[in-house]
């Protein structure tokens, strides 16, 4: 067992329990927020850590014992508020650092760099290992992994550079990486090429939202290069219908890929990309009890057994998190 970094401090891995392993908190963008309160929702701080508390309430439940919430710079992490609600909810909730972008670095890397105008070594991935040697914006919480993402664009330059620089923090930390993904796009398989490129073990990679697709020979690549697959969008049924997801996974259960599979939802206690109530209407189950409540039944229903249930919340998430 290795020490996991969580938001109340560091547990074993082998306490860690059953993972979900790809929530959210909160995503909030600040500037909207401190400009334009009620757009698209009004915001009452207090209200909402009591609304997140209750949902994690919920999850904790259900028998879920860790969430990992990869909420980076771009989705508005904050640790106090975090904190605040983990004193209130008896559940884990690991932290990530890294950059969340699907094209350009934010304005404070664009000019600070190998090769730029102020040329110095890359200051993200000094920015990282700081969050995770010595913790996160002064507080006493570590990140326990990283985070980047590249979506439909492709590998833009900003994409690349942040995707290299969580590589390069992942080498020198070992801490493991969790990438968001376009899979329609291909995008699991660059990922993992420019990452290896930069010395990370793959084996410590989570190829995210691969759970949005059904094409079982990608899956299978990416599953064959080491990295798990994220089928980790269950509830977001717009971007495929629930028996399809439920379908991916049992297949691969069968093909025997259930080692290299994590579950959850992307989901958050409050997002503030959609209006409430459009966003309920829309994907109604997309929360964090919708895997316990609805996935893993229809998972029993076709075939997946409990041994591999177990694998894919419990032994693959603490696995992830064990030092190489």
């Amino acid at each position: 067992m290795s020490p996991v970094e969580t938001v109340r401090g560091p547990v074993e891995s082998g306490q860690l329990g059953h993972v979900l392993m790809h929530e959210h908190v909160f995503v909030l963008n600040t500037e909207m927020q401190q400009n334009y309160p009620d757009f698209p929702n009004s915001w009452d701080e207090e209200a909402r850590i009591a609304d997140a508390v209750a949902q994690l309430r919920e999850c904790k439940a259900r028998g879920i014992d860790t969430i990992v919430d990869p909420t980076v710079i771009g989705l508005g992490r904050y640790l106090p508020r975090i904190q605040r609600i983990n004193e209130q909810v008896d559940i884990n909730i690991v932290p990530a650092t890294g950059v969340y972008t699907y094209n350009e670095v934010p304005f404070q890397f664009h000019y600070t760099g190998p090769g730029l105008l102020f040329d110095q070594p890359e200051p993200m991935v000094e920015l990282f290992v700081q969050d995770i040697r010595e913790g996160i914006a002064g507080t006493s919480v570590k990140a326990a992994f990283l985070k980047c993402a590249i979506e439909e664009q492709g590998l833009t330059p900003g994409v690349e550079r942040v995707m290299r620089a969580v590589g390069q923090a992942h080498a020198e930390t070992g801490v493991p990486i969790t990438v968001h993904t376009h899979p329609h796009s291909g995008s699991g398989l660059v990922a993992q090429r420019v990452l290896k490129e930069e010395g990370a073990d793959l084996e410590k990679v989570v190829i995210g939202h691969s759970g949005d697709s059904t094409d079982l020979d990608y899956l299978c690549r990416i599953a064959d290069a080491g990295s798990y697959l994220g089928m980790d969008r269950f509830g977001l049924d717009v971007l495929l219908p629930f028996e399809e997801r439920v379908a991916t996974v049992a297949e691969l259960c069968r093909r025997g890929y259930a080692e290299k599979m994590v579950l959850a939802h992307d989901a958050a206690c409050f997002i503030d990309w959609f209006e409430e109530n459009a966003k309920r209407a829309a994907v109604p189950n997309w929360n964090f009890t919708h895997i316990s409540d609805d996935v893993l039944p229809a998972l029993r229903d076709r075939g997946v057994t409990d041994a591999q249930i177990t694998t894919m919340m419990v032994d693959n998430p603490r696995l992830y998190f064990e030092a190489a």
